[in-house]
């Protein structure tokens, strides 16, 4: 039997532990690290002119100074994070809400009252000098440039990566390819392809030049650009003889009427071309002509109804 002194000890024993038990670990870490300091706050990128630029490593206010950027944007982006529009971005009508700031010229005040993280620009947009002035802002400008259709589908899957929505820029661009190829095994194979010229200002006559997307999608189509010189400047402006020479088959820039009351009377000479003698000569939306947008298969689809057409 032991004695009554000891079996109180022994009785009390474990509640002299509790104490102990319950003091932390000074030999471990009582605290998790931060994650919000532990991931970057910036990301690095070089646009399309091979510009370097730090952006914020997640935008949440973005932009952009060209139509088709915007289609872009409101294709892929969270479109909560789009705080403006240009006078000239239409599509999609959802765009129409947004405030505008005016692209040209540029209303840097109302711009950077804004306080974009990043703005997105198509060669020949947005001056360097204006993209240069936002920086002093802090307003990265992000350039894109367009030549060929893979251009336009990389330009997507740049967006998606910048604005982390890259299962979106993928699924967007798969769907567009998936499209474009249907587009181009149902373009009758034909020996000759029709030569078309695709004007953009009548006096003085600028066009369609061959280092331009509309070269790549008139492939698609079934045609092949009458312009087969690379000029300096993707519009180059063309004298008569020059039209003359190139002789196309289908012109492109309006209606035979329209064109008739205006262009060829002014230019009486060029009724001597193909494309007039067989009043091959059309109109066009010039909203997919002219923007390297998701829309660009719906362009494509245009050009193939013109140039297949007789």
């Amino acid at each position: 039997m032991l004695p009554t002194s000891l079996r109180q000890f022994l009785k009390f024993l474990p509640l002299l532990w509790l104490p102990m038990a319950c003091q932390p670990d000074r030999s471990r870490s009582t605290t998790a690290p931060d994650a919000a300091t532990t991931q970057p706050q910036t990301q690095e990128l070089r646009d399309d002119l091979g510009r370097q630029l730090t952006v914020a490593a997640q935008p949440r206010r973005i932009m952009a100074l060209a139509p088709s950027a915007t289609e872009m944007l409101y294709a892929i982006a969270d479109t909560a994070t789009i705080i403006a529009r240009t006078q000239n971005c239409d599509y999609p009508a959802a765009a129409l809400r947004k405030p505008i700031v005016s692209s040209y010229p540029l209303d840097m005040e109302k711009l950077v009252a804004l306080h974009p993280d990043i703005v997105f620009t198509v060669e020949g947009i947005t001056s360097l000098d204006d993209a240069a002035r936002l920086a002093t802002f802090g307003i990265p400008v992000y350039y894109q440039r367009f030549q060929t259709l893979p251009d336009v589908f990389r330009g997507m899957r740049d967006l998606g990566r910048i604005l982390h929505r890259q299962p979106q820029a993928r699924h967007l661009t798969d769907s567009l390819q998936a499209e474009l190829t249907a587009v181009a095994q149902s373009t009758p194979a034909t020996q000759q392809r029709p030569r078309v010229l695709a004007i953009t200002w009548q006096d003085p006559i600028y066009v369609y030049g061959q280092n331009t997307l509309f070269t790549d999608k008139l492939k698609i189509a079934g045609g092949q650009n009458a312009v087969t010189e690379k000029f300096a400047q993707p519009y180059p402006a063309l004298t008569r003889e020059y039209i003359l020479k190139l002789n196309p088959d289908v012109l492109i820039g309006g209606s035979f009427g329209k064109l008739d009351s205006t262009f060829f009377k002014n230019y009486p000479e060029l009724k001597r071309i193909n494309a007039y003698k067989t009043r091959r000569v059309y109109g066009i939306t010039g909203n997919l002509m002219e923007r390297p947008s998701p829309r660009v298969v719906e362009s494509v689809r245009e050009l193939q109804r013109i140039v297949t057409s007789r």
